[in-house]
């Protein structure tokens, strides 16, 4: 139930009114630092004045054994605009995944912050390990993820099950050979010393961060190996402390209530889009679209390509109403052009991320069994025969060469008070990992978004109560006395006009 705007603007004032100061970190021993210059294509120019630029970083593979072989770590960086009295050092960012390119995002994200956040800091992006210009990694086929169309992502019968199985073992031993020399170190815990060497290069005492979804499982991750040199930490779109398999699990569930909320608003709009006035018309439109794809594909797009679809659009609100309309689209005239991603899937950087995203949740903590996945499987679709598993990633664990034998250690008592941001309906990181993350993180401070459905919250959906309190806290160091719930938007009116043919 969303707060009286009146109670959440006095939550807001009071939690900057009685507040704490954050304590500043002690430093470490000067490392060369990054020579800066042009970025590559793939990182857009910041609108004039500001510039943004590049440099690298050579880091050890396995920071266990320093001496040995070393990869580059891309950085860029978007100085501070404010005066030398304003600014408050680094704000290093990072936008998901794992897998999620971060190089250009000091750029992206930096023009959504509010603007006392960019006259304080200068933005520092970064190619993770194994990402995007950052030894970027490959597993090849991934055993058969790119066909166009894939097999049905969903096993139903026995057959069924064998052949998912077959698959994820087919992908762990493609990822064996395409990256066979790195898969032990492309884990959080490595790319955390990334980051620290990265701090170090900029002669800054401390690491200020930003990280969205895996983004803050990153920046928890820092702060339990590096807690005397956490800055001012803001953890959005919490990924829970768990298994990343568990958290694949509890995600794909909460998927399916994101779902039929999407068949009841868009039922709720009958002469909007044309699926019936009923959640259940609505949800017999979504399984006559998925049946048709998965018995005849058109033009490579299939059960797994619309699974994948669906799973994209359910976690941002203001993409519910294209989704609808490709439902009809389909119905009506037999197109899935407006079901279709833009950005193809089998393309260079998407083969990456997808292959770094395996790699890193697979280095980071013990696997499932096989028999634990069909399991799930069969309770998921006990709860809904036809669920959206495209975020069972973490599943091909099961086969994989190197095995991981401990969790990642995440938080701890010594680190400063941290900033956690979290919708509260959010599907794709669930607000109950937020709150689990919170009980690993003295003093730290959970601002949730109220009748909020949509994935990222900072800077992102534009509510001011979100933003003024994440921007008090990086700017002058304000932690709440308490946590904050700010206002939501609710669910949204559906942009576009009908178009009913």
């Amino acid at each position: 139930m969303p707060l009286p705007p009146r109670r959440t603007a006095l939550l807001c004032v009071l939690a900057a009114a009685a507040a704490t100061l954050i304590p500043t970190s002690p430093t470490q021993a000067a490392a060369p630092p990054i020579r800066f210059g042009a970025c590559p294509a793939s990182v857009p120019a910041p609108p004039a004045p500001d510039r943004v630029e590049c440099g690298s970083i050579a880091v050890p593979l396995d920071w266990e054994r320093p001496q040995g072989r070393r990869i580059e770590i891309a950085v860029s960086r978007v100085r501070a605009s404010g005066t030398p009295a304003e600014r408050r050092g680094v704000l290093l960012v990072n936008p998901g995944g794992p897998g999620g390119s971060g190089l250009p995002y000091a750029v992206t994200k930096r023009a959504k912050l509010p603007e006392s956040v960019r006259r304080s800091y200068d933005v520092i992006g970064f190619d993770p390990r194994g990402v995007g210009h950052s030894a970027p990694v490959d597993c090849g086929p991934m055993g058969g993820l790119f066909d166009s169309p894939g097999p049905d992502p969903v096993p139903v019968d026995p057959t069924a099950e064998r052949a998912h199985l077959a698959s994820l073992r087919d992908m762990a031993e493609d990822c064996a050979v395409g990256a066979r020399e790195v898969l032990p170190y492309l884990s959080t815990a490595q790319t955390a010393h990334d980051m620290d060497a990265i701090r170090a290069a900029l002669g800054e005492p401390s690491t200020s961060f930003l990280g969205v979804s895996y983004g803050s499982y990153l920046g928890a991750a820092y702060a339990a190996l590096f807690p005397h040199r956490v800055g001012r930490m803001v953890l959005d779109s919490v990924v829970g402390p768990w298994s990343w398999y568990d958290f694949d699990v509890v995600q794909s569930r909460a998927l399916l209530r994101q779902r039929d909320l999407f068949h009841a608003w868009t039922a709720a709009h009958p002469d909007r889009f044309g699926l019936g006035g009923r959640a259940a018309d609505v949800r017999e439109a979504y399984l006559r679209v998925r049946r048709g794809l998965a018995e005849r594909p058109v033009e490579g797009f299939g059960a797994a390509e619309f699974d994948r679809g669906v799973y994209r659009a359910l976690g941002r609100t203001e993409r519910w109403a294209g989704l609808a309309d490709g439902l009809r689209a389909y119905l009506r005239e037999g197109t899935v052009t407006g079901l279709r991603p833009a950005s193809p899937f089998d393309s260079a950087s998407s083969r990456n991320y997808e292959a770094a995203n395996r790699i890193v949740k697979c280095a980071d903590g013990p696997a499932p069994t096989p028999d634990r996945i069909l399991t799930d499987i069969r309770r998921t679709r006990r709860i809904d025969p036809q669920p959206v598993l495209t975020g069972m990633e973490a599943s091909t664990c099961a086969y994989w060469r190197h095995r991981a034998t401990h969790r990642t250690p995440l938080g701890g008592p010594d680190a400063p008070p941290l900033l956690l941001v979290a919708s509260a309906h959010d599907p794709v990181t669930p607000v109950a990992g937020a709150r689990e993350l919170r009980r690993l993180l003295p003093g730290s401070r959970l601002v949730t978004l109220e009748n909020d459905y949509s994935h990222g919250v900072f800077a992102s959906r534009g509510n001011a109560c979100v933003d003024d309190t994440v921007a008090a806290y990086l700017v002058d160091g304000v932690v709440p006395v308490r946590d904050v719930r700010c206002a939501g938007p609710g669910l949204p009116e559906p942009s576009g006009r009908p178009d009913h043919g």
